[in-house]
C-alpha cells in the first residue's frame, strides 16, 4: 500500500522542481534579451547548482543547506575574480534556490545552525552587491528584489517552525494525560483481578474444609486468573515504561448502550450492533476500556465534524481471538472535515490500540461518509 505521506512528498518536490526550472528559464530568457546570447549560460548554471540541494534539503536541510550557501559564494567570488561583465548579484532563480534552503533549515534545524543560515543570506546578498560594483551606486533592483525574497523565506521559515511546535507540544500533552490516566486506572486493573482470586481463595478455604476434593477445582480457577492478572499487569507496567502514551486499562465509566444513547440524545441517529454491544464478552478490562473510548471519541466527531450525518452505527463483532469496534456516519464529503477528524484525540487512540497489539484506521467510506476501525486482540482463556 502506497504511503500517503511519501506520495505527498514526492508532489512537493516535483512541483517545487518545476517551479525552479520556470524561474530559471524565465532568468535565462530575461538576460539573454538584456546582455546577450550565452550570458545566460553562467547564471543558469550557477542556480541550478543551488536549487538542486535546496530539493534535497526539503527534509535533512543541513548539509544541503551548506552546499547551497557555498555554491552561491562561489559564483559570486568567481564572477568578481575573472572581472568578466556577468552579473555578480545572485540572480533571482539562484536566490529562489536559497528561499527554499533558508525556510527548510529555519523549520527543522536547532536554533543555532538555523541561525547561522538566516545570517548567510544577507551575507551572500550584500557581498554580490559589492560585487558588482561600488555602495556608492546605489542598491540594485536585483539586490532590492533578493532582500524581499529573503526576508519572505524568514518570515515562511519561521511560522512552519511555531507551528511544528504548537503540534508536537499538543500531541505530548496528549500523550502525558494518557500516561497520567493510565497511573490513575492501574489501581483498578490489580483491585479488580486480586479481588478475583481473593474471592476465589476464600472459597477454597471453605471447600476444604467441606469437600477436599473439590480443592483442585478452585485451585485451577485460581491459576487461571492468576495468569490471566499477570498477563494484564505486564502489559499495564510495560506502558507505563513507555514514554510515547500509555493504554487504558480500566472498564470506562459506562456501557457502550449507553454512550449511543446519551449521543443519540445530542445528534443524529446512532445504532449499535449488536444492541448490547458485547457487554457480556468477557474481554479483559484494558480492551473493555479500549473499545468503549475508540467508540466515544469516534461519535465525539460526529457531533464535531460532521453536522450532516443523518444516522451513526456503531457496530461490534467479535472474531477469533480478536474484537472490532467500527462507528461509521454517513455524512457527505466536505472539503474542511478531513484535516479535523485526524486531529488529537485519534492520536491517543491511535496508540492506546497499537500498544495494545491492534491497529486503528480512520477514512472516508467508498459509499459517503467516515469510518473509524479499531482491531484489538482478546487473549484466549484455556479451559
Amino acid at each position: 500500500m502506497t504511503d500517503p505521506g511519501a506520495w505527498g512528498r514526492r508532489v512537493s518536490v516535483a512541483g517545487l522542481g518545476a517551479v525552479f526550472l520556470a524561474a530559471i528559464i524565465v532568468q535565462a530568457a530575461a538576460i539573454a534579451q538584456s546582455w546577450g546570447s550565452w550570458y545566460w549560460a553562467p547564471g543558469s548554471a550557477a542556480a541550478a547548482a543551488v536549487c538542486v540541494p535546496a530539493l534535497l534539503g526539503l527534509r535533512r536541510p543541513l548539509w544541503p543547506t551548506v552546499a547551497g550557501f557555498g555554491l552561491a559564494a562561489a559564483a559570486v567570488i568567481g564572477v568578481r575574480v575573472a572581472g568578466t561583465d556577468l552579473p555578480a548579484e545572485p540572480s533571482p532563480a539562484m536566490t529562489l534556490g536559497l528561499a527554499v534552503l533558508t525556510c527548510s533549515a529555519l523549520r527543522i534545524l536547532a536554533p543555532v545552525p538555523a541561525a547561522a543560515v538566516t545570517a548567510a543570506g544577507p551575507v551572500v546578498i550584500v557581498a554580490g552587491q559589492l560585487a558588482a560594483g561600488p555602495p556608492s551606486a546605489g542598491l540594485a533592483a536585483v539586490t532590492a528584489l533578493d532582500g524581499l525574497v529573503w526576508t519572505a523565506a524568514v518570515g515562511a521559515g519561521l511560522s512552519l517552525r511555531l507551528l511544528d511546535a504548537r503540534a508536537r507540544g499538543v500531541a505530548e500533552q496528549v500523550r502525558r494525560d494518557e500516561r497520567l490516566e493510565l497511573a490513575r486506572e492501574l489501581h483498578d486493573v490489580v483491585a479488580h483481578h486480586i479481588t478475583g482470586m481473593v474471592v476465589q481463595a476464600q472459597g477454597a478455604q471453605v471447600v476444604a474444609r467441606r469437600n477436599p476434593e473439590q480443592v483442585g477445582e478452585y485451585l485451577g480457577e485460581m491459576e487461571a486468573a492468576g495468569t490471566e492478572a499477570l498477563a494484564a499487569m505486564r502489559r499495564v507496567v510495560g506502558l507505563l515504561r513507555d514514554a510515547d502514551d500509555a493504554a487504558p486499562a480500566s472498564p470506562g465509566p459506562e456501557g457502550l448502550g449507553a454512550l449511543v444513547e446519551r449521543f443519540r440524545r445530542q445528534g443524529p441517529e446512532v445504532r449499535l450492533s449488536p444492541p448490547d454491544g458485547g457487554a457480556d464478552a468477557g474481554w479483559p478490562p484494558e480492551v473493555t476500556t479500549t473499545v468503549y473510548r475508540v467508540a466515544r471519541e469516534a461519535l465525539t466527531n460526529v457531533l464535531r465534524h460532521a453536522p450532516g450525518a443523518r444516522s451513526v452505527t456503531v457496530a461490534v463483532e467479535q472474531g477469533a481471538g480478536c474484537v472490532t469496534v467500527e462507528v461509521a456516519d454517513d455524512a457527505p464529503a466536505a472539503p474542511a472535515r478531513h484535516p479535523h477528524r485526524g486531529g488529537y484525540g485519534l492520536i491517543g487512540m491511535r496508540e492506546r490500540v497499537e500498544s495494545l497489539g491492534g491497529s486503528l484506521s480512520a477514512g472516508p467510506r467508498p459509499g459517503g461518509g467516515w469510518s473509524v476501525s479499531a482491531t484489538l486482540p482478546v487473549p484466549t482463556r484455556e479451559s
